[in-house]
């Protein structure tokens, strides 16, 4: 008898994650509520496809008397469980818990899990591909798109599951206890939903928490701030290789194993052997790209990932869509789509990914970070800088004064500026640097859009 059977389990969120809890509860034979902060006509769709699961209803807001009166609560990884509606639950005594927490509680295979500020789902599609290539079926969801309840449900066979996560996702994890864990970097970003710096980076800690002796965690040792979390005591209980970019390090790698970028070799120490990549023929742009090979080559190799077939992928790999996606070219002018980009921290490393001038289309939703780093970057690479959406402003007093500078009503008015003022030989760039949620529904509806402008001219 399934321990959800006649359990009262609200659901927070009806998108995508709050759809694939409600099959997994509705399977178990729970009584399902839906809550979320839009009214049923705002979600549309979402709700048609959950009334399948025949749920009551919490619409337009979290209602107390709906959240007292539940066995369990769940969240979707958008959802900040320190709101103050979730307090009747927690003056009660009644769980909240999120999908990753929950999901992975279901999960016997060993777990990958990829964290950071920027690069995780490439590495966590680059790590998944290593090994499907190298015939050890892997599973690959978590924030990259397919929540992880859904490898629960669908009963799919894999030796590995390799999971994306987020920081939002580990603010609710309380056993969640992955074999292998990777941070990558780690930058201001969703200042928005934390108090501070610090606030963030602990979050992404908490990818450490269960760790033990027979974990292994990697971290990137170019990253001051991931090597100051190095020094935390749950990191310190595993197992730890270290990735850089600086040959400097290798005899330091070496001997706790690792990788490191000599010229266009990667030299991996992997149980106690030296093998070699190479990355000249590498389909990925971005000088930051090199680091994201290395981290999902450590995460692959210890689960049987074969050298050949690493090597085959990193020659075929051309990356995410809407990371750096190249979209077409046109009257010499080339445009890119970075519209996942959605920090400071990635718009910098978009824009070192070029040695042409560029015209920059920024802005969104404002999170609340610093722009200040951009203005260095923006003076000596960016002809044009073209802002729209909520940050426009605030984005144009920060780094406005350092390059021609257009401040735009819509999102076509700014590609169709950008192409009126680029010139042979220009790159034509959208890295917002901001979130989408102003103006569309996701980051990925903004990259269609622009990719269909662009297709248009």
């Amino acid at each position: 008898m399934s321990k959800f059977k006649g359990k009262r389990v609200m659901i927070v969120g009806a998108k995508a994650t709050g759809t694939a809890l409600a099959k997994f509860f509705h399977s178990q034979g729970a009584k399902i509520t839906i809550s979320d902060t839009k009214t049923r006509e705002q979600l549309g769709a979402s709700a048609d496809i959950l009334e399948e699961f025949e749920p009551i209803w919490d619409l337009g807001g979290h209602s107390a008397k709906a959240v007292s009166n539940q066995d369990l609560i769940v969240l979707s990884p958008g959802v900040n469980p320190h709101d103050k509606s979730f307090e009747p639950a927690l003056q009660k005594g009644i769980p909240i818990m999120g999908e990753l927490e929950l999901a992975s509680t279901f999960i016997k295979e060993p777990i990958i899990a990829v964290t950071g500020t920027n690069g995780k789902s490439t590495v966590s599609k680059l790590t998944a591909e290593f090994l499907n290539h190298s015939e050890h079926a892997a599973w690959l969801g978590g924030n990259f798109g397919t929540p992880l309840i859904e490898f629960v449900t669908s009963k799919t066979k894999a030796e590995v599951v390799v999971a994306e996560v987020s920081s939002f996702q580990l603010e609710t994890i309380d056993t969640f206890k992955p074999h292998l864990s990777v941070l990558l970097n780690l930058a201001e970003d969703h200042m928005d939903r934390y108090r501070a710096m610090p606030d963030y980076i602990n979050a992404k800690k908490r990818l450490f928490k269960n760790a033990n002796p027979e974990s292994t965690c990697i971290l990137n040792a170019d990253d001051p701030l991931v090597i100051e979390c190095a020094r935390d005591p749950h990191i310190q209980r595993g197992k730890i290789n270290y990735f850089s970019k600086r040959v400097a390090l290798e005899e330091q790698i070496k001997r706790i194993g690792g990788a490191v970028l000599a010229g266009k070799e990667i030299r991996v120490h992997f149980n106690g052997q030296l093998e070699t990549y190479n990355v000249s023929q590498m389909k990925m742009r971005g000088r930051h790209a090199v680091e994201n090979i290395m981290a999902a080559i450590l995460a692959a190799r210890p689960f049987g990932a074969k050298p050949d077939m690493i090597q085959k992928v990193i020659e075929e790999f051309a990356g995410l869509e809407h990371r750096l996606e190249f979209v077409r070219r046109k009257g010499g002018v080339e445009f890119f789509n970075d519209s996942k980009g959605t920090n400071v921290h990635s718009v910098l490393r978009a824009l070192d990914s070029f040695d042409e001038p560029i015209i920059l289309i920024a802005g969104g939703k404002d999170k609340g970070v610093d722009f200040g780093p951009l203005i260095e970057p923006v003076r000596k690479k960016v002809k044009n800088l073209i802002l729209v959406g909520e940050a426009k402003e605030r984005l144009n007093r920060t780094i406005g004064d350092f390059s021609e500078t257009f401040i735009i009503g819509t999102f076509e008015e700014a590609v169709l500026l950008a192409y009126q003022k680029s010139r042979s030989g220009d790159v034509i760039l959208l890295s917002p640097g901001c979130s989408s949620y102003d103006m569309f529904e996701n980051f990925e509806e903004r990259g269609n859009y622009f990719k269909e402008l662009i297709q248009k001219l």
